[in-house]
């Protein structure tokens, strides 16, 4: 009697142990669930606002020549990376939200890029260099435009996976890559100060030069696009110490400026509507940073932002602490202790602490049109 007692109550534990593992089971998340990461590469493009390492202090934009130096990347790594921040980029904070390692830089010939390349340079423009060389426009020293990166990115295709040219290949589909294009014109109209070429030719060539650039990526079958627009440049550091002190918005930003961006903006959100009919199949997502950037300096104390417009690392104290001959990492600039606080690093380019601010806002913020999660949403249902 006791023996059979005992059998009875062992087959009891082990269908109980049965149950409880099948169970387990039926709640855990599969591979493909929402542990895996959505994409498996990204490839980006832009100027210095996503430049991961394309450039660095000899190669750099006019102004910006030690980038390769600390106080450069001295908050989150540590260690100057050739980033235009005391951090992270919008990019890396994108690709840490997507559970993907931070991107390398396509001239880092020695780099794993198997989960994608940043083809992003500092300085770079969206009209092709040769026009600034035309119009005698100096303050252009880049070589590299948008153009310049698409064919950076033909050559790693064909390198790589036998996938460059024109022509969409059916072994060289995107079905598991992000296309994040950076903020790209800001620098064609800086080049222009002081010169005789309007700020609506800007315009015109720059949004030409970016909608061909856009086109020949959806051509190749990309799927999955976002296109992020100007940032308010009218409050950077740089703007409010060179222009007029009667030349201000609401919110203490060049007014002239904004209005340039703004209208920059406008344009590209209707040549991105043009493109959703051309490419249905696509998704394109607006990425908004005027609006974005704004939102977060009229509500600077959420994000613990107190420094609206002084760089962080730079020189010439108050206002601004930023001169353009002696910019950040040179001998007679000093970085703050607190950049976590300031929203300009070095006059032109950004802190971590915004950056964060920022990609927030594209990804969680309801800053993207239509919506970083419709764009998630588009890729779960295709897979």
């Amino acid at each position: 009697m006791a023996s059979s007692f005992k059998l009875l109550s062992s087959l009891t534990t082990i269908l109980l142990i049965l149950f409880a593992s099948l169970c387990l089971a039926s709640t855990a998340p599969s591979r493909r669930g929402t542990n895996s990461p959505p994409f498996k590469k990204i490839y980006a493009f832009g100027d210095s606002y996503t430049d991961t390492g394309n450039t660095e202090s000899s190669t750099g934009p006019n102004g910006f020549t030690y980038v390769s130096n600390l106080p450069y990347g001295s908050t989150f790594f540590h260690h100057p990376t050739n980033r235009y921040s005391d951090g992270r980029l919008v990019i890396d904070f994108v690709a840490q939200a997507l559970s993907l390692p931070f991107l390398p830089p396509y001239l880092d010939k020695k780099a794993n890029k198997s989960s994608g390349v940043n083809f992003a340079v500092a300085g770079s423009t969206a009209i092709p260099h040769q026009f600034f060389v035309r119009n005698n426009l100096t303050l252009d020293i880049t070589p590299q435009s948008i153009q310049t990166q698409l064919g950076w990115f033909d050559k790693f295709l064909e390198e790589k996976q036998g996938c460059g040219g024109a022509a969409v290949k059916p072994s060289c589909t995107f079905d598991d890559a992000l296309f994040w294009v950076g903020e790209i014109g800001a620098n064609d109209y800086a080049y222009i100060i002081g010169s005789s070429v309007p700020g609506s030719t800007i315009q015109e060539l720059g949004i030409k030069s970016i909608t061909s650039f856009l086109q020949a990526l959806l051509r190749k079958g990309v799927k999955y696009l976002v296109v992020q627009g100007l940032p308010p440049t009218g409050c950077l550091t740089i703007a409010l110490a060179l222009a007029a002190a009667d030349d201000r918005d609401a919110i203490g930003c060049v007014r002239s400026v904004n209005n340039q961006s703004y209208s920059h903006n406008t344009i590209l959100q209707a040549k991105l509507h043009d493109l959703r009919v051309q490419f249905p199949h696509a998704v394109i997502v607006y990425a908004d940073y005027w609006n974005a950037y704004h939102t977060i300096m009229k509500n600077r104390d959420r994000y613990g932002l107190k420094e609206p417009f002084k760089a962080c690392c730079g020189s010439g104290g108050d206002p601004y602490n930023f001169d353009v001959f002696a910019t950040c990492g040179s001998s007679s600039a000093s970085s703050c202790p607190n950049p976590s606080q300031y929203i300009n690093w070095d006059g032109v380019h950004l802190t971590d602490a915004m950056d964060k601010a920022i990609s927030s806002l594209f990804l969680h913020g309801g800053f993207c049109h239509p919506s970083f999660d419709y764009l998630l949403s588009r890729k779960r249902h295709h897979v």
